[in-house]
């Protein structure tokens, strides 16, 4: 699903026009990242938790030349954890043997 896909469905359900649903949209992502970027976490109940974490250095390896070693430095990366509602509908997905 894309933004696009998201503005016309809810555009579609809620009889606002897309270019409404659109800003609305585009505002809140724009105030998620914002947060994030700051280091906050941003929590929306019953979705999930975006939180940023610091991945620590490391030695990485070349597979094209294993002989060579590459220090890895750390750094902030974005974690998103999903909320029960959503772990639950996921894994309703999961194959059944």
């Amino acid at each position: 699903m894309t933004k696009r896909d998201l503005v016309v469905r809810i555009s579609e359900e809620t009889d606002l026009r897309q270019q409404d649903v659109l800003s609305v949209i585009q505002r809140t992502l724009d105030h998620i990242s914002a947060a994030v970027a700051k280091g906050e976490t941003v929590e929306l109940r019953n979705f999930g938790v975006f939180e940023v974490n610091i991945r620590k250095a490391r030695i990485g390896r070349n597979p094209n030349a294993p002989e060579t070693d590459v220090r890895i430095p750390p750094r902030a990366v974005v974690k998103f954890k999903p909320g029960k509602e959503m772990r639950e509908e996921v894994i309703k997905l999961t194959p059944d043997d």
